[in-house]
């Protein structure tokens, strides 16, 4: 992003980032040139060029303008560059995600305890759709769940396109998606629907080439406002950042983790750092397979290069085929039964993850869940 000669601001140091020329910090302690920004985004990006975290209320109304249009591209592509490199406080984090979920268009359920499986992604394993599958199994196992979530960036399917993959009809209005839980038990929360607001985001983020601060934001804005929540992320660091986040956001209960410091699940190698979130607590454990009472596996057994092959992997697992897929997808719904309260351990969570796929239940609420989506006009 080149300077014109005539531009008096100061002049920024560059580095190459994903790709692309952007400024990292300002090279003149000065805050000449700020003065043509918005306000709120202006005084964002002036406190990370000095070095300082940002105080939620700084970043909420920074996003905040970003979300409303009042910024442009050139704005937000400062505040995110300048975010990466200083790092996303968890202060940052939580007054971003405030001002995401005041402008998410709500999903009226009447459900209540709701569960969430939405991770970060971006783990670059290509792994398939695991949150996904391990959402449909709870579901099955009769945890009510909002499995909110998007079209890929970085993966190599997103849950969206895996459920579309699947049949599934992702296109529905906020009161389909509403109804779709309260009759079956699930329903997907299209964030690319439900956070219109993101739009005035979207071109910037496909342009910058890394990972922003939005990709942190999905798990943390659920639009049926579910109560319960696994959450993935693709490093310990990221984990404990939103595993805090959440601590501040009021999360009822969530279990944060990260497998073998690489995977956005929870893995079946290594060892997996969990996050504990219980009414405003937060503590830490450690998961291995045996702790599961499951089989080690590789990454390289869950690799998928495409929505269409994630989906092929779910449907034989839910039909039914043993190995290291249908493995990991127990692993994970152990996980979310336990963070929902429906299960009071691993070892009996397992077991009712393993049922409700073995039993059938879960093939038929996903054949349901085709079939409910499908009947509603768009």
């Amino acid at each position: 992003m080149g300077i014109a000669k005539a531009d008096r601001r100061p002049a920024m140091q560059t580095v190459c980032v994903g790709g692309g020329w952007l400024f990292s910090r300002q090279m003149q302690n000065s805050t000449r040139g700020f003065s043509q920004m918005n306000e709120a985004v202006g005084q964002a990006v002036e406190l990370l060029l000095q070095g300082q975290d940002l105080p939620a209320d700084v970043m909420r109304q920074a996003i905040g303008a970003v979300m409303d249009g009042d910024s442009n591209d050139v704005e937000l592509a400062s505040l995110l560059t300048a975010l990466r490199m200083q790092g996303e406080s968890v202060e940052a984090i939580v007054g971003a995600a405030e001002a995401m979920s005041a402008r998410a268009t709500a999903i009226p359920t009447t459900r209540t305890g709701l569960l969430d499986t939405c991770g970060t992604g971006g783990d670059r394993l290509r792994t398939f759709n695991i949150s996904t599958a391990t959402a449909i199994v709870a579901a099955a196992a009769g945890v009510p769940v909002a499995k909110h979530g998007n079209r890929s960036v970085s993966s190599s399917s997103g849950s969206a396109d895996v459920l579309e993959a699947l049949g599934v009809n992702i296109n529905l209005t906020p009161s389909q998606v509403a109804a779709c839980i309260d009759e079956i038990g699930i329903g997907f929360c299209f964030a690319r629907l439900l956070h219109g607001a993101m739009k005035h985001a979207a071109p910037v983020r496909q342009q910058l080439g890394f990972p922003t601060i939005f990709n942190l934001l999905g798990p943390l804005t659920n639009p049926a406002k579910a109560e319960f929540q696994l959450l993935g992320a693709n490093s310990v660091a990221t984990a404990e950042k939103l595993a805090k986040s959440l601590c501040r956001l009021g999360r009822r209960r969530a279990t944060v983790v990260c497998g073998a410091g690489e995977l956005d699940e929870v893995a079946l190698w290594g060892e997996t750092t969990v996050f504990c979130v219980e009414n405003g607590e937060l503590t830490k454990e450690a998961w291995t397979a045996s702790d599961l009472g499951l089989p080690e596996c590789d990454s390289s057994d869950l690799r998928v290069d495409s929505p269409e092959e994630s989906a092929a992997m779910i449907s034989s697992i839910f039909n039914g085929a043993t190995g290291p897929a249908r493995d990991i997808v127990v692993a994970n719904a152990a996980a979310a039964l336990v963070t929902s309260g429906h299960s009071t351990d691993l070892a009996s969570a397992v077991e009712t993850a393993a049922a409700a796929i073995d039993g059938g239940a879960t093939a038929t609420l996903c054949q349901r869940l085709m079939e409910w989506s499908n009947s509603c006009g768009t």
